[in-house]
């Protein structure tokens, strides 16, 4: 026995990749399908082959300038309602079945909203049909003649394939013909109206290319994921036996059969890490109509499955997977060849995903709405791998994609890794009540069509020389010519080498011997058999001469067939070449134009920027120039007002020289009145002592106050003759430095760090004056700080005298005023006015808080009153000379 051989399922090289790295975008494409009444509304509009435009329906609400919001989507190839079920398969199926016959796998699903014609795209009608029974038709009309016998290949349940020898397959097909339950496909059996006539004649097509030294087999796989568990359609018990089921009332049960509900599926890895469905039923089959006949079984048991536990069938995802087994002949192009390497599994799976639709609108509850929330999150997790393949691929990031959070995500993850290509059609219902759910089915392809795949490497291809099988054909046709020209065939379909040499040979003639003297029945037939030998002599040099010359025959049309085949594989690598130099030129082509979309899309950022920023330098412009003339005004205000500053002080100054000589005048008249006083107190003295001498005279003045002119009289206000100050004679002498001050310092002062400060030895430092201190000295001084006219700080230290009143308090006589001032020396000398006369030059009443009023009058303290710093100052008019 022959050993079998295992086939893998097709895989990249785990480590390695191809050199050029290169990658295919996920194919996109979208239909548009018919609306169902001539006046409904309608929301999509096909603006070319590639792009379609959707507009809010009249019910939405408006933008924010008030029109309708409009989006367009662009797609690999956008199909119109009045495309036909075979420019579409033209378009986006045929490419992928082209890969499977190549050893490559492929992915095609359909998604869109419920009622959006996914499952008519991929399954059809009858005189219509979809994507799934023209591929069939065309992998079947492409390796037709090429198809192994049944059970040459057979699945090993570990997700590869076996290679039997001719006995055990020819074992196999005995014990399925011996199965009575097992249907047979003979070619005269009745086809099923449900699917008959999907394609006609006329549409149907084959692949080009197809390797000649192969055989082939393919097996078909039909399942469901429903709430995210694997059911396999094609089992073959899901019911029991029809029998009587009861139940508790004593009535039957529905159609009185009992429904089993399906086992669910696993998922597994195989040895090359691709995912595969554990335990599903692999169906092989040789024609189309077998194919589609197996689909359509899936089909009946998964309606029965929807009635019999009450589910829509759009609640639910199909996948319907055919595996394309392949291995090359042997040397002979007889058999198929027992090496397991040389084995390959190719397979394409076609996908129609539920329907995607917001579980408000459906008004889904209880099992319903749980159903369409796990039918939601599978297509939320399909989503969200797409998003992080994206992010990865556009970003550099790595992030981990969550497969494995959805059955259907984690059954195609091998596909998204590189191991086929992947396209997907977008099915669009335009009447406007399904926008909302369009429009985030256009953001999904958009987003989809974006993700690259690795393009998948191509297979090795096997050392023998090609035209095995054409060979091996042609010596069987020219062995049976030449056994028909030498007897012509016998009672059959084809003569046999056993046939040809009975014909050949003489007839024998009657061996029956009359008697012992019977002379002449051997001899004869001793002739026969001698004549029989020397045909049979003549048989075997004339045999050998034609194997001869038609061994020669071979070797020259091997010769001539080897010398053609390099000619052959030259030009097929110059082609090779050729195509790689046409596809890194497309490459390039294709990279520019994204780098050259790139770049115009920069550019308009670009521009939008630079016209934001034309404006901004145009506002700030305009607003230095408001800026710049306010500036101007002000300068001109500025200059005006130091002109009528400088006048003002021009003025002031003239003013303050005629005061201060007023003043002049009056401190030389007080002086002398003093000087009066005191000569009048000197003659009173005297008289009191020479009382009794001048009793009867008269005090006069003295001769020298008589001829002096009486002095203008001052505008001061003479001192209040009531309650003088008393001078005690326990007060030290002046002489002897002794004095004490009260330095009066109020805390609103501003320390203005100068060099120069005042600094009163011997001094009590308050910051309000109090009894006890005044009682304490006999000098006080009080710091002032005002703001001058040109805006500097002045202090000044206004000085005075304690005395001790009438009534027991302290009073404090003003005497002198120090002036300390910062200049700027660049700026001019500005002299701020203490205090405001009127037009006569006398000062106004009621100012005695001004500088110099203050010096005129004197501020008491009364003895036991508790006085803050808004102490009581009382006004006394010095005396004045009467």
């Amino acid at each position: 026995m022959i050993r079998q051989a295992k086939g893998k399922t097709p895989r990249r090289p785990p480590p390695k990749k191809p050199s050029n790295n290169q990658k295919d975008p996920v194919g996109v494409y979208c239909r548009v399908r018919p609306l169902g009444a001539d006046d409904e509304e309608c929301c999509i509009e096909v603006i070319s082959n590639t792009t379609i435009q959707l507009h809010a329906p009249d019910g939405l609400k408006a933008n924010r300038n008030g029109e309708y919001k409009e989006t367009q989507y662009s797609f690999k190839k956008v199909f119109g309602i009045k495309t036909s079920q075979r420019e579409l398969f033209e378009d986006v199926a045929k490419p992928l079945v082209e890969d499977l016959i190549h050893c490559k796998n492929g992915l095609l699903f359909t998604y869109g909203v419920t009622g959006s014609g996914k499952t008519h795209t991929m399954t059809g009608s009858p005189g219509q049909g979809g994507l799934l029974p023209r591929s069939l038709d065309m992998i079947f009309n492409s390796i037709g003649p090429y198809q192994a016998k049944r059970y040459v290949f057979k699945p090993d349940d570990k997700n590869g394939m076996e290679v039997q020898n001719q006995v055990d397959a020819l074992l196999d097909r005995q014990k399925r013909d011996s199965q009575t339950t097992v249907p047979k496909t003979p070619t005269t059996r009745r086809i099923d109206p449900e699917f008959a006539d999907m394609i006609s004649p006329e549409e149907a097509c084959k692949a080009d290319g197809v390797d000649e030294d192969s055989s082939y087999s393919v097996f078909v796989s039909y399942i469901e994921i429903y709430n995210n568990y694997i059911y396999d359609l094609l089992e073959e018990t899901p019911f029991d036996p029809i029998k009587p089921k009861w139940n508790g009332a004593g009535t039957p049960l529905r159609n009185n059969i009992e429904f089993i509900p399906p086992q669910s599926k696993i998922l597994r890895e195989d040895q090359n890490h691709n995912m595969y469905v554990a335990g599903c039923t692999e169906v092989e089959v040789k024609s189309t109509e077998e194919a589609f006949e197996v689909f359509w079984r899936g089909q009946k048991k998964r309606r029965i499955a929807n009635t019999q536990l009450n589910r829509e069938s759009s609640r639910s995802h199909s996948v319907f997977i055919v595996k394309l087994a392949q291995a090359p002949l042997d040397a002979d192009g007889d058999n198929v060849l027992q090496d397991k390497n040389q084995v390959n599994v190719s397979q394409l799976c076609l996908v129609d995903l539920a329907g995607s639709e917001r579980t408000s609108r459906t008004r889904a509850e209880g099992s319903r709405l749980r159903e369409a929330g796990n039918i939601n999150q599978s297509l939320m997790t399909l989503r969200t791998c797409i998003e992080v393949l994206r992010e990865n691929q556009m970003c550099g990031t790595n992030k981990m994609v969550p497969y494995r959070d959805s059955k259907v995500t984690h059954l195609f993850k091998n596909y998204f890794d590189g191991e086929g290509k992947v396209r997907m059609v977008v099915c669009v219902n335009p009447k406007a009540d399904d926008y909302e759910e369009t429009l985030l089915v256009m953001r999904f392809a958009e987003m989809t069509q974006e993700v690259e795949v690795a393009r998948p490497v191509d297979r090795p291809i096997c050392g023998f020389a090609a035209g095995r099988r054409q060979r091996n054909q042609a010596f069987k046709e020219e062995l049976t010519r030449r056994l028909e020209e030498r007897g012509g065939p016998v009672d059959g379909e084809f003569p046999t080498v056993l046939n040809q040499l009975l014909q050949s040979f003489p007839p024998l003639p009657p061996c029956e011997i009359s008697g012992p003297n019977d002379d002449v029945t051997l001899p004869r037939l001793i002739e026969a058999l001698e004549k029989r030998h020397k045909i049979r002599q003549m048989m075997i040099e004339e045999y050998n001469k034609t194997a001869n010359m038609l061994k020669s025959v071979l070797q020259e049309q091997d010769s001539n067939i080897l010398s053609k085949e390099n000619f052959i594989q030259e030009q097929r690598g110059r082609l090779g070449e050729k195509d790689k130099m046409i596809q890194n030129q497309k490459n390039e082509i294709d990279r520019l134009e994204k780098k050259s979309k790139m770049l115009e899309y920069k550019i308009d950022i670009l521009q939008k920027t630079t016209n934001i920023y034309e404006e901004d330098k145009r506002s700030l412009q305009q607003e230095l120039e408001s800026r710049e003339q306010r500036l101007q005004r002000e300068l001109s205000e500025k200059r005006r007002m130091e002109s009528r500053m400088q006048g003002m002080v021009t003025d002031a100054k003239l003013k303050w020289e005629k005061e201060c000589e007023r003043r002049v005048n009056a401190k030389q008249l007080e002086m002398q009145n003093k000087l009066w006083v005191k000569d009048e107190k000197l003659k009173q003295l005297k008289a009191i002592v020479t009382e009794g001498k001048t009793e009867n005279r008269q005090p006069q003045r003295p001769s020298r106050e008589k001829d002096k002119v009486p002095p203008k009289r001052s505008a001061s206000p003479s001192p209040v003759p009531t309650g003088p100050p008393v001078r005690p004679l326990h007060r030290r002498s002046h002489s002897a430095g002794g004095e004490r001050w009260v330095d009066h310092k109020p805390t609103s002062n501003v320390d203005l760090d100068t060099v120069l400060k005042p600094n009163i030895p011997n001094a009590i430092k308050v910051n309000a004056p109090n009894e006890k201190a005044l009682s304490k000295c006999d000098r006080y001084v009080l710091t002032h700080q005002e703001v001058a006219s040109d805006g500097e700080i002045q202090t000044k230290l206004i000085k005075g005298e304690v005395f001790k009143t009438r009534g027991g308090g302290q009073s404090v006589q003003f005497t002198d005023i120090e002036t300390l001032k910062q200049e700027n020396p660049v700026a001019a000398s500005r002299k701020r006015r203490s205090s405001e006369t009127d037009p006569d030059g006398e000062p106004m009443e009621g100012d005695w808080t001004d500088v110099e009023t203050r010096c005129s009058v004197a501020v008491e303290m009364r003895a036991g009153s508790n006085l803050g710093p808004g102490y009581q100052h009382h006004g006394y008019p010095k005396r004045r000379k009467p």
